[in-house]
């Protein structure tokens, strides 16, 4: 006959760090819920989030961008959730010595959220704060239930580990494991919500036969594994401050125009799209593109002309800045003389690719400004234009440390062969060059510190878009290097010198080494 073993109980403080740290994650999660049931109630988590966006040092954006690209946002959400839930596992081991002292802190970390939430345009104060509150006491009733601790007879002076009850381990873990599912499920659903809440429209008015722009021939040399012309909507790059994208109720929104005008004007989005619309590709770049990255793209834009929605309110003489504004706040400045020069023809967009304006690149209409970088231009999710100095106003990210003016530098990039080791035979080198809106004249590329060689170029769609490139290779085995250099139609060749992108851009030469086998 054998002896059952005796179910060992939890320590207080595991159950008070492990209760604390649930508490948060509960309080999170409801959050999160009450974020995707109710429009104007701003998730918690984003809002702490876009406020240290807010607050980053000089060089911060730059850092992030190189060592997580376009998972930044994702790795600072994770990082505030670890930091969360840390505080919470130490609140909840305060529990069990002065349980109102840490339920006193546990709701002075919801008011931080909470004036975090206050800080989206988008807010209604009154459901914010109900949803703070609500996440605040779930999350203090989740850590009084795991750590044992009876709010209504311990208060700050009471014994410590007086109360904890005779959980054994084995019912500890499936109490805390069922709360930590749910957690996840209950904030996964709520952000699901939030995500889905308002989906772009089905269609929307087409150009007129004489405003649709085909692809020349030759634009695109066909070359596998090289980077297409026209990059697709669901693999182009995305660079912006959001980090839940915000849910844009078209129907309520409106375009303003307003500051250096004659008379300010109000469009709602029908009378937008209501007005003559082209057809444009245009590629685009973000200033943290590091040399030889991948945070550029091009695309067909379709969209209104900036410059016709700026005649119905009337420039003001004196008004040398557009700034553009963001439902969530986001500003972004360009010089006016920029924006009227005929040469080049910046739109609102309200499609892309053919398709209604994708919510992760700005629907229901943003800015495409050809030949300035997407931080001093391309508002997402636009809802107003103000004219004014360039001496009045910073856009976002110019306190920041960033140049306030930032024309797209002439690039180049490698694309072919891949990195590290490629089978012997007949190679391709090829790539992508661009300099909007100055156009390319000329991709060289240079073998083992030999001469430079002309690549061939594919047709030009225009001197607002990249062109691919290509030079055909015949190598011997062993280990290559490979440089890239463009020129563009002004006679400027990229210059050698490697810089970091702050304040206004990456220079140098992409540089690749391959081994031939």
């Amino acid at each position: 006959m054998t002896r059952e073993r005796p179910l060992l109980p939890v320590r207080p403080a595991v159950a008070g760090a492990v209760g604390g740290a649930l508490g948060v994650a509960g309080a999170l999660a409801v959050g999160e819920l009450f974020a995707g049931l109710l429009p104007g109630i701003p998730s918690l988590l984003p809002s702490v989030g876009r406020w240290l966006i807010d607050a980053q040092p000089p060089g911060a954006k730059d850092l992030m961008v190189s060592l997580f690209g376009t998972n930044d946002k994702l790795v600072l959400e994770l990082v505030i959730v670890l930091v969360s839930l840390a505080i919470g596992a130490l609140l909840g081991i305060l529990s069990l010595r002065a349980f109102r002292v840490a339920a006193y802190a546990f709701a002075a970390f919801g008011l931080v959220g909470f004036l975090a939430a206050l800080r989206d345009n988008l807010a209604v104060p009154t459901f914010t704060a109900v949803a703070a509150a609500t996440s605040v006491a779930i999350g203090i009733g989740i850590m009084s239930w795991l750590s044992g601790v009876d709010s209504e007879r311990h208060g700050p002076a009471a014994t410590p580990w007086t109360s904890m009850p005779s959980w054994s381990r084995r019912d500890f873990m499936v109490r805390t494991g069922a709360l930590a599912a749910a957690s996840v499920a209950v904030g996964g659903f709520g952000r699901w919500l939030t995500t889905e809440r308002e989906r772009s429209p089905a269609s929307l008015p087409i150009p007129g036969t004489g405003a649709v722009v085909e692809l020349p021939a030759g634009a695109d040399l066909g070359i596998d594994g090289l980077t297409p012309i026209v990059v697709p909507n669901d693999d182009f790059y995305r660079i912006d401050t959001a980090l839940i994208i915000p849910a844009v109720d078209v129907t309520a929104w409106s375009l303003k125009v307003t500051g250096m005008v004659d008379k300010p004007v109000t469009l709602t989005y029908q009378e937008l799209v209501a007005l003559p619309l082209i057809e444009q590709y245009v590629t685009i770049s973000c200033v943290s593109n590091e040399v030889g990255g991948d945070l550029v793209g091009n695309a067909k834009w379709t969209g209104v002309r900036l410059r016709d929605v700026l005649a119905m309110a009337g420039v003001q003489r004196g008004a040398t800045q557009l700034i553009g504004r963001s439902v969530d706040g986001f500003t972004a400045g360009m010089p006016t003389a920029w924006v009227m020069d005929p040469r080049r023809e910046p739109m609102i967009a309200v499609k892309m690719n053919g398709e209604p304006l994708p919510r992760l690149h700005g629907y229901p209409a943003r800015l495409i400004v050809p030949g300035l970088y997407g931080y001093v231009s391309a508002t997402k999710w636009l809802t107003e234009l103000k004219l004014t100095t360039m001496e009045a106003e910073d856009g976002y990210w110019v306190p920041l440390g960033w140049a306030k003016q930032a024309p797209i530098l002439t690039q180049s990039r490698i694309d072919l062969p891949p990195r590290g080791r490629v089978p012997a035979g007949q190679q391709v080198i090829a790539g992508i060059a661009w300099a909007p809106d100055r156009g390319v004249a000329r991709v060289e590329v240079q073998i083992d510190g030999g001469d430079w060689h002309d690549a061939v170029l594919s047709h030009p769609i225009s001197d607002a878009t990249w062109v691919q490139w290509k030079l055909d290779w015949a190598p011997a085995p062993g280990d290559h290097t490979l440089v890239v250099r463009a020129t563009d139609k002004t006679g400027a060749t990229q210059p050698v010198e490697r810089t970091r992108p702050d304040p206004d851009g990456a220079r140098g030469w992409h540089i690749r080494a391959v081994t031939i086998v």
